[in-house]
Parts: C-alpha cells; structure tokens; sequence
C-alpha cells in the first residue's frame, strides 16, 4: 500500500505565486507517489475571517478550480471541504485536552500574524487554537508525510509533539508525520519584498490578467540600494529576481544577474521582462482554468467526491481513538 499524505490550504483568497511554488508543485508529484488527501480549509479559514465569512464559499470553489487546473486529479487524490469531515473538530478536542497552552503559544506564524495582521481581530481563541484544528486534520487521516513550506515546519513538529503525547497517555496509534519540503522552498517574496501572502495584499495571483501582472510588477521592490541605474545591486537582494529566476530561462537570469552587480541595466527593463515571462509561464494554466471553470457545479462535484472518500478513513480513526479514551459507549 503507498504511504498516505496530506496537504490543505484555507480559501481566504485566490491562490497565488506563492502557493504555486511553496506547495503546490510537491503536491502534483505526491498525487502520483501517495495516497494523497487535500483538503480545503474553510473551518480554518473561519478562525481570521470570522467576522465576514461570505466569500469563504466562493473562493473554496475558487480553489478546487485553480488546483485541478494545475493538475491535480480528483480520480489519483482525494480532494475535500474540511467542514464536510466533522470527525476532525471532535479530534481537535481530544487533542486540547492533551496539549499545554504553552506549545500553542510559541508557534512562529501566530505572533507574526497577530503583529502584522492589522485590518482583522484576531484576539479569538478560534486562531489561537488553529494548530491543534491542524493537528487533528492530519492525524485523522493517519498522514504518513505533510508536503510543506519551511515557514511551515514548527507547525509540522508542533503536531508531531501532540500525537507523540496523545500516543503516550492513551496508548500508540496515530501517526507521527514528516515533513516533504517544497522544492522551491517556502517564502516566495511579495510586492513588497515580505512574504507573499494575501493577508500582505503583496500577491501576485496565480490567476492575474496579464494587464493585471504588469501592474504589479511595475510596483514590485527591487534591491533597495540601487537608487539609481548606475547602482550596482545585489540580485540575492532583491525580490523581483528572487521570483523570476522560478520562471526564467537560466541563462537569461544570469545576464540580469551580471548586469545588476555592474549596474549596466536598469530595474524597469528587468520589471518587463518578468512580467513577460510570468504572463508566458501561466498563460496554458489559466487556459485550462477557463475551461473548468466554465463547467457547471464543478468544484462541488469534486468536493462531494472527496468527502465521500475521506468520512470512512475519518470515522475508522475516531472510533479507534474513541476507544482509547474509553469513551467508545
């Protein structure tokens, strides 16, 4: 039997360069290796965007669209709406039982999130417990590996801390997952030269109208000490070269890396050139979204598929949990 893996992502906005090289190439190789689960993460997403849920149904289907258009197959993985599995919100409070306050506490992205994230309250115990509501996901699914950014590897080991302490109060069970980085490793920078992310508004989306991609690359940061064309820069340093060498031919990429370090051109004509190649990179992707998505009841089909794959796994592991804790009835 092949190893089982999981994967999701929360529908709070459209998918962009950053979800396209952080995961969501390792996930197109691990349908074809794996007993792949993907899941999209509304109950998740409910935890910044509690007070305005209404676009959490659009941009779930949004997503099923953009990764089946990406390649991933419904008939080589199982492809689900996290609400749909209930079993995985009883999980979750097993889990809190189990795990100290202290381990939530450290983890990495909520303290820089609660920082930088300033037009969302995110002072709910919902957001705080995310990581335990994550935990339970991949735990309930008995995920062998978790294909993940490096930005999301405290989150991976935090998980394997709480199945390792459920495992040791109520007897070995649940699986320890590793961890399967990204290729490309996780933090793709924004507009701004951050992390891109839409909580930054910073993205380039994935599905962007070429008009749409020049103008976002037009404004994107450049090395910050080459004030002038005669500057020489650093290209490891500047985040418009840290996305187009994803993109762009080798060779290429290094006549921009040469002529940045002489200063023998400018930032504007690297700018056009980019968005020239990115335009080029997406435009057999989004030919291919345009034609599911004109497919009516698509991504609820897909989802509706899934979810009838995923409850039996689902239950078959709560109930051997329930037994555990001897709460089976």
């Amino acid at each position: 039997m092949k190893k089982r893996a999981l994967t999701g992502y929360r529908p709070t906005g459209r998918m962009h360069l950053g979800h396209w090289f952080g995961n969501l190439q390792n996930m197109l190789e691990i349908q074809h290796e794996y007993d792949a689960f993907y899941f999209v993460a509304d109950w998740h997403a409910l935890t910044s965007d509690w007070a305005d849920p209404s676009q959490i149904r659009l941009f779930t289907e949004e997503m099923v669209i953009d990764w089946c258009a990406a390649g991933l197959d419904p008939d080589k993985c199982t492809i689900y709406r996290q609400s749909d599995v209930p079993q995985v919100a009883e999980l979750a409070m097993y889990f809190s039982m189990v795990t100290p306050m202290g381990w939530l506490e450290r983890v990495p992205s909520y303290k820089e999130q609660r920082a930088q994230v300033t037009d969302k309250d995110l002072g709910n115990a919902g957001f705080f417990l995310y990581p335990l509501l994550q935990a339970a996901d991949i735990a309930l699914v008995l995920s062998d590996v978790v294909p993940v950014g490096e930005d999301q590897l405290p989150h991976l080991e935090l998980t394997r801390e709480i199945v390792r302490r459920f495992n040791s109060t109520y007897g070995e069970y649940l699986r320890e997952p590793q961890a399967v980085i990204a290729k490309h490793g996780a933090r793709v920078p924004g507009l701004d030269g951050r992390k891109m992310s839409k909580s930054y508004q910073n993205a380039i989306f994935i599905s962007d109208t070429p008009d749409e991609i020049r103008t976002k690359v037009k404004s994107m940061m450049t090395d910050p000490a080459r004030k002038l064309k005669t500057d020489p820069g650093d290209p490891e340093l500047c985040p418009l070269h840290q996305v187009h060498k994803l993109i762009g031919d080798p060779s290429r990429i290094e006549s921009w890396e040469d002529c940045c370090r002489n200063a023998t051109c400018g930032c504007v004509a690297h700018k056009n050139e980019f968005a020239n190649d990115l335009t080029e990179y997406l435009a057999d992707f989004q030919a291919r979204r345009a034609k599911i998505a004109a497919t009516s009841g698509y991504a609820e089909e897909v989802l509706r598929a899934g979810a009838k794959k995923v409850i039996p796994v689902a239950e078959e592991v709560l109930a051997t949990c329930r037994r555990h804790l001897s709460i089976d009835g």
